[in-house]
């Protein structure tokens, strides 16, 4: 799987916080102690970056993902009593939406739950110009 030491190097980290934490508490403060222990692991984070959707080449809206790491993985962060198909939709079309190939979505419940998502741009459909993860689009030579 694409990005695969991260990913797991990541579930680690989530494991960690989680049993550190337990459940119970808001989303919220999941994204921030996963912040620090990410960042205390030595990974680059950026919390509720913000993130285009383009369509046709026009912006058509914008979200903010929980945790974007080392620009390559999104993670999506809940706290509920399991994850539902919902969740996995939004993960998956944050994916679609941008360059990002990857996703992972923790859910900090009652049981530590978390499920991989993996988008290949080549196979999104279209062709994604090639954009920083702020969405925007730079331009090719």
């Amino acid at each position: 799987m694409k990005h695969a030491s991260l990913t797991e190097q990541i579930i680690g980290v989530f494991f960690d916080v989680y049993n550190e934490l337990g459940s119970g508490f808001l989303e919220s403060v999941y994204v921030k102690a996963l912040s620090v222990a990410l960042q205390q692991a030595g990974l680059l984070i950026r919390r509720e970056m913000p993130l285009l959707v383009v369509f046709r080449g026009k912006t058509v809206g914008s979200f903010r993902a929980d945790l974007l790491v080392n620009e390559l993985v999104t993670l999506e962060v809940k706290a509920c009593n399991r994850l539902q198909p919902l969740h996995e939709a939004q993960l998956l079309n944050y994916l679609r939406a941008t360059d990002i190939e990857v996703g992972l979505l923790l859910n900090f419940g009652p049981r530590p739950q978390f499920r991989r998502f993996l988008l290949d741009n080549l196979l999104k459909g279209r062709w994604i110009p090639s954009r920083d993860r702020c969405g925007s689009i730079r331009e090719h030579p």
